[in-house]
């Protein structure tokens, strides 16, 4: 997986193995001058297979003598407990020796990818002090991140250097990852990030690029490498299965007494984020809601399905899917209103949250202080816009109204584990370029980092030229996952441009031999002092002659310990058809706090790409497997997606203002936050329609139908 070294997902996998784990697994690689020759070399190549037993369900994989679906050798080779030397024993022979790197709280041998627990205060007397307790079970499907740009990849060799063009969100983790695999020096291989057609999260794991760069390797020629789109269903990435078991005490005023959250997640037949991504569907999740009694257990399965991996949203639209609609379905046990409910036990500026002390991703994690939070904004506006408790009536006696309301969160980058490298410099003509680790995947993270940048120096942004992603040429960035994009990346750039100023306004000081506290920068880029003024190119041109003191240029970092928060409040309205089950969506309504969002249409274009995506993953998105593991709609035909015509008849977003204190510019995260919500919130708006829990997605019509004990 593309994290953070040393990574908290498994070392559980070769490049060629000869146990497969699902249907598409790796066999053999084939490099040729030409696709048609590649293909009909491929055709030769003769595979026998032994079909061993598989388990595709986490009951399957957890049931005791299940079939292992890592059963090779294992060493536990970082923090590993004396007692684990037991699980070495029963060696396939087909597999001999390999040494894999496992999280802590393992156990391969019975299929346990990951598993961690934790909480805060005594769930016990929190349940002992409830009135009223709901618990329930939510589950969901297995979806793919399907951008419209595969996987690809171009290697090449440049001189005894080798040289990787790629689609990728995290540049630097696949420099380091490939670099171990072929045993090189990371100084002899780059990395540079091509314009990137969408990654999800799917382009954070290293998924195809080592196969190409060790191709070059061996033979010295270049390599194009491209999924298919079928490859990209059935060898790439997708969300993690999960089932959350959800455990609410409240008092009969609609106080929580206790939240208890034991979810088991499906990782498919490799580890990629088994451990942080299920770890993240929880600390997503509880915070929301206040409450002194918390407990989470997680565990992650190994299983024969098509690999699963980072996802936008990473974990969390499925614990807020199962946690969201836990708290609606407590409303109603209540006999509260689910808008009351929530305003009764949401979070607000000021609270402590504690529960993410043992919520740090593979490592201890700190409490923080919610500084800023647009809730309280979002929800009275939210309220406003969808006319809260009044809903119209259909023309069709078979066709019913209902209403939903969620909250959501998201975190900005990891605090105390993420961090962002910029350099700007100065060109002879007073213009400069920015040279930032980030990697823009279609985000727009370039165009924030520019106008961070061009900001801070008071210029036109076309006099700011941007370089990012490229190991060689850019700094180093952890790349493009846990939104840390603005906050990090851009906090970057900031700091960068600051130093920057700072640099310009003492040159300045000595040219126009003034105080530096008597000069201030104007735009479109000079600086005005009391006696007089020169130009950044006036400034560049005695810096870069034989008499000034060099070229100006200021690197940064980013760093924090602190956490900053985006909230956000969603709203629908569903029209449900008795008749045939279908679920039409009539409104939605997305409130989110950005903070200060560096580029308002960027940020809106974000909230609604989040939402579409996730209105399908609640209503129709869904891969289907035979009973041998076979994908049967890997391809845009039988998988579908949103399009244009699924939008709802009305949809809006809307951008709370907040000012973060440790974000660029009072700047936080929106883009993973915008999938949290579509699920929770229509599956509550179909229950106030047609008083039935749908408690699985997608929810298609033969659910809604079985549901209101239409079919059987």
């Amino acid at each position: 997986a593309g994290q953070g070294y040393p990574e908290p997902s498994p070392y559980d996998r070769r490049m060629f193995d000869q146990k497969l784990r699902h249907v598409g697994d790796r066999v053999a690689a084939v490099v040729a001058e030409t696709l048609e020759i590649a293909q009909e070399a491929l055709a030769l190549v003769d595979v026998e297979y032994e079909v061993l037993p598989a388990v595709f369900t986490i009951d399957e994989a957890k049931r005791p003598g299940a079939p292992v679906v890592h059963n090779a050798e294992v060493e536990y080779v970082v923090g590993a407990p004396a007692d684990l030397a037991a699980y070495n024993q029963g060696v396939d022979p087909r597999e001999g020796r390999v040494i894999y790197q496992f999280p802590i709280h393992a156990d391969p041998h019975r299929n346990l990818a990951a598993s961690v627990n934790g909480g805060i205060g005594d769930i016990e007397k929190g349940f002992s002090e409830a009135e009223v307790i709901h618990e329930q079970t939510y589950e969901s499907a297995q979806v793919q991140c399907t951008p419209v740009e595969p996987h690809v990849v171009y290697s090449r060799m440049e001189g005894e250097r080798l040289v990787l063009h790629a689609s990728t969100q995290v540049p630097w983790h696949v420099r380091r990852i490939i670099a171990r695999i072929l045993d090189i020096k990371e100084n002899r291989l780059r990395v540079i990030k091509e314009r990137v057609g969408g990654g999800f999260g799917s382009k954070q794991d290293m998924v195809l690029e080592e196969v190409a760069a060790f191709a070059t390797w061996l033979t010295g020629r270049d390599v194009l490498y491209r999924y298919t789109r079928e490859e990209e269903f059935v060898n790439s990435r997708t969300r993690h299965v999960m089932r959350v078991r959800v455990k609410l005490g409240a008092k009969k005023d609609g106080r929580l007494t206790a939240m208890q959250m034991d979810l088991e997640a499906n990782t498919g037949p490799y580890g990629s984020h088994c451990l942080t991504v299920p770890m993240n569907a929880c600390s997503k999740s509880l915070p929301l809601f206040m409450c002194d009694n918390v407990h989470f257990d997680v565990h992650t399965y190994y299983s024969n399905i098509s690999p699963t991996g980072a996802y936008q949203g990473y974990g969390a639209p499925k614990g807020s899917f199962a946690l969201q609609l836990a708290a609606a379905e407590m409303a109603e046990k209540l006999g509260m209103d689910p808008l009351e409910f929530i305003e009764k036990n949401r979070v607000r500026e000021g609270a402590m949250l504690e529960i993410l002390r043992c919520l740090g991703e593979g490592r201890e994690g700190v409490p923080q202080l919610v500084h800023t939070c647009g809730l309280g904004p979002a929800l009275e506006e939210g309220r406003k816009l969808i006319n809260w408790g009044v809903k119209e009536e259909s023309d069709d006696p078979d066709v019913k109204i209902g209403q939903g309301v969620v909250i959501v969160q998201q975190g900005s980058g990891l605090p105390g584990l993420d961090s962002a490298n910029a350099a700007i410099s100065m060109f002879g003509d007073g213009t400069f370029m920015l040279l930032s680790g980030g990697t823009d995947l279609g985000t727009g993270l370039d165009t924030v980092v520019v106008k961070l940048a061009a900001e801070t120096l008071l210029i036109p942004m076309e006099n700011v030229a941007v370089m990012s992603a490229d190991t060689d040429a850019t700094p180093f960035d952890v790349g493009a996952y846990a939104s840390s994009g603005t906050y990090f990346s851009g906090g970057a750039a900031l700091n960068a441009a600051l130093k920057m100023k700072k640099m310009v306004i003492a040159e300045a000081a000595v040219m126009l031999q003034e105080p530096e506290n008597h000069l201030e920068l104007v735009y479109p880029g000079l600086v005005r002092g009391l006696s007089g003024e020169v130009t950044y190119e006036e400034i560049a041109q005695r810096t870069q002659c034989g008499t000034g003191r060099g070229q100006m240029i200021a690197t940064a970092h980013f760093i924090t310990d602190k956490g900053s928060f985006p909230y956000g409040a969603h709203f629908c309205e569903v029209a449900v058809d008795t008749r045939t089950g279908k679920v039409k969506l009539r409104k939605y309504f997305a409130l989110q706090d950005a903070g200060t969002p560096i580029n308002p249409e960027l940020a809106l274009g974000q909230i609604y790409g989040g939402v579409l995506k996730t209105i399908g993953h609640a209503l129709y998105e869904e891969m289907i497997f035979d009973e041998q593991g076979r994908c049967l709609n890997p391809n845009f035909v039988d998988y579908k997606v949103p399009q244009m015509g699924d939008l709802p008849d009305e949809f809006k977003a809307v951008l709370i203002d907040t000012n973060d204190p440790f974000g660029p510019m009072g700047a936080k995260s929106i883009s993973e936050i915008s999938c949290n919500g579509a699920a929770p919130c229509i599956a509550a708006a179909i229950h106030d329609a047609v008083g039935i829990w749908v408690r699985s997605w997608p929810f298609t019509p033969e659910k809604i139908l079985r549901a209101l004990g239409r079919i059987s």
